[in-house]
């Protein structure tokens, strides 16, 4: 057999990588020092030619099956880590043949969820990781894809100004479907229970979850926060024509859990006197979408609710509310969100990405004014964060946290 590699973006780096090696006996000066989850696979991160790669050593079809799941979310533009190619027909020198290896995108500023909770983690946070992870799965479902593996352990976090967003870095043994049935949804959410509450346990076996907290309540929780929004995204609404305000109200609470609304679906009765509405086509990304169109800036959707209340509120502050939005936006962008975020000194430009940085510097510059009782300049706050909060960050670019261990496989009986 020759060595096969199947790469939408071909790189001759790749052939210097040691392919002749089981993943687990590659040797340091290959590989990246980034925190790894628990695996039931041998998982590394690898450098090569100036980008981060995470190789997976899987069996070649399903690492062929998963890589062309990941391919399809990616071009549903669902949250999900990028492919990279696939690696098959591998040999080890003493002729034995070697699993193939699946090689993805690695996440900028994202962390598995044990690293998060080893860093020492403020309370309440693992809430905000379920909710993230109810989102997500929200997501997944509305363009008919079952995971099959729903799990804290499969996801990825990055902060989203405070809070944490969610990504898919697992596809093994998901399915896509036109659409998923009640039964289907009903399945991947007793999955996530059940995987959440171990995984919690585990943590609290290791001591690094505060002791007062619950795996299984806290696991309850995911189905909640996945019914609550589900009921928000696709429940049929009626009232009557001359109520047509609640429209907007719907669409109002819609923004409010985090998605925007492409296309409603209207219908009236024969005599027109009652509307039936429902979302027929929703997606994430209402504040994202707006700053992007405004300054370009692709970023989280937290991130840019706040920048955008910054935006807005620079907007008010130089009195330019009857300008054109896209002219202040440009003089924001370049006065202030740009000054601002090149203020940190490169050996400190990897603890946290611009728009995480600027979010948290605004909340330096409330909490300094707050204790001032006085408006504390931008630039002021800046210098301070730099100073005194920001090399206390660990590096989410590249932190050191759990490395990855893979799971035995029991036979059963």
């Amino acid at each position: 057999m020759a060595l096969e590699i199947t790469t939408a973006r071909p790189d001759p780096a790749l052939l210097d990588l040691p392919w002749s090696l089981p993943l687990e006996e590659w040797p340091e000066d290959h590989l990246a020092a980034l925190p790894r989850g628990i695996s039931r696979h041998v998982v590394r991160f690898v450098k090569l030619s100036g980008r981060v790669l995470a190789v997976k050593e899987i069996k070649e079809d399903i690492a062929r099956r998963e890589y062309a799941m990941l391919r399809n979310l990616r071009r549903l533009d669902q949250p999900s880590v990028e492919p990279f190619g696939i690696v098959s027909g591998r040999i080890a020198a003493d002729g034995t043949p070697l699993d193939a290896c699946l090689l993805t995108r690695h996440l900028k500023f994202s962390l598995p969820y044990r690293a998060l909770f080893s860093q020492g983690l403020r309370p309440g946070t693992e809430t905000r990781l379920i909710d993230a992870l109810a989102v997500l799965l929200v997501r997944l479902h509305l363009t008919g894809f079952w995971w099959g593996d729903v799990s804290l352990s499969n996801t990825l976090f990055r902060r989203d100004a405070g809070s944490f967003a969610a990504w898919l870095v697992d596809a093994e043994t998901g399915e896509l479907f036109p659409s998923l049935t009640k039964g289907q949804r009903a399945h991947d959410l007793e999955i996530a229970r059940v995987n959440i509450a171990g995984e919690l346990m585990d943590l609290q076996a290791g001591e690094l979850l505060d002791p007062t907290i619950d795996p299984v309540e806290i696991s309850n929780r995911i189905v909640t926060r996945y019914e609550e929004l589900w009921r928000e995204l696709t429940a049929m609404e009626e009232f009557d024509t001359g109520e047509r305000w609640r429209v907007e109200e719907r669409i109002r609470r819609l923004n409010a859990v985090g998605f925007d609304v492409d296309e409603l679906a209207i219908s009236t009765d024969v005599d027109g006197t009652r509307i039936s509405i429902q979302p027929k086509v929703v997606d994430a990304g209402h504040h994202s979408r707006r700053l992007i169109r405004l300054t370009g800036l692709d970023v989280g959707e937290g991130q840019a609710r706040r920048l955008l209340n910054d935006l807005d509120s620079y907007r008010a502050a130089t009195d330019r509310q009857n300008d054109d939005e896209e002219l202040v936006a440009h003089e924001w962008l370049t006065r202030i969100y740009e000054p601002i975020t090149r203020r940190v000194p490169r050996e400190l430009s990897g603890k946290l990405e611009p728009a995480e940085l600027f979010h948290e510097v605004l909340e330096h510059r409330w909490y300094m004014s707050e204790r001032e009782q006085q408006d504390v300049p931008i630039e002021r706050a800046i210098e301070d964060y730099v100073q005194s909060i920001l090399p206390t960050k660990p590096d989410e670019v590249s932190v050191v946290g759990v490395d990855t261990v893979e799971m035995p496989v029991i036979a059963m009986d």
